[in-house]
């Protein structure tokens, strides 16, 4: 199956069917051996102590769900070190900016889990340094799994909110004038995962340069 580009706004760019079912398999089970391995994956308590409903593991960099901030140990649960992104995904996700326009190598990646009851409330990507934020300098995620009802608004919350589901394989970059729209995550749809990957649920990987 062909790679569909579909321009979602400016600065915005949605690649169905980016990777292919063999590219997720392997995929997949490097994502279980980060969440289900050493320093694995763990549920954030945010500040003002509200549980997310996503397990996760950072690499790269940890971001603290209480202070919001990026750290190199997990000071937030554990004090565990930080694994580095592999090499294999920080040019895959090059790759996918660079199909989207966008010129960057990402240094950290955010790996969250969903079972069928995982849910990411309306938030921006505002906590990398401001000279990326600045620069435009991409989001870019992956979706593994169970097909997720992804919601994308504008800059400010009351602003409307486009629903788009989000397959596995297909890849989401969001930067430039887009950089710093809301985005959430409404529902896991189960039993929508490729027969091939034998999961149930979700994995999102997202790339960004601190």
């Amino acid at each position: 199956m062909a790679v569909t580009s579909v321009a979602i706004a400016a600065g915005t760019t949605w690649l169905k069917d980016y990777l292919r079912i063999p590219e997720q398999r392997a995929l997949v089970e490097q994502c279980r051996a980060f969440m289900d391995g050493p320093a694995g994956g763990y549920v954030p308590t945010v500040r003002g102590g509200g549980r997310m409903r996503v397990r996760m593991v950072c690499l790269g960099r940890h971001w603290n769900a209480l202070t919001y901030k990026y750290e190199p140990t997990r000071a937030d649960h554990d004090d565990a070190p930080v694994a580095p992104v592999p090499e294999e995904w920080v040019a895959m996700a090059s790759r996918i900016a660079h199909e989207a326009g966008f010129d960057v190598e990402p240094d950290l990646c955010i790996l969250n889990w969903y079972d069928a009851d995982g849910r990411m409330g309306l938030h921006q990507d505002k906590d990398e340094r401001r000279e990326s934020i600045e620069a435009g300098l991409p989001v870019v995620s992956i979706s593994l799994g169970d097909t997720a009802r992804f919601l994308f608004g504008g800059s400010r919350r009351r602003e409307p909110i486009e629903s788009l589901l989000l397959e596995s394989g297909d890849a989401f970059v969001f930067g430039g004038p887009a950089r710093l729209r809301y985005h959430g995550v409404s529902r896991i749809i189960p039993g929508t995962a490729p027969p091939e990957l034998g999961i149930e649920g979700r994995f999102n990987l997202t790339f960004r340069k601190y």
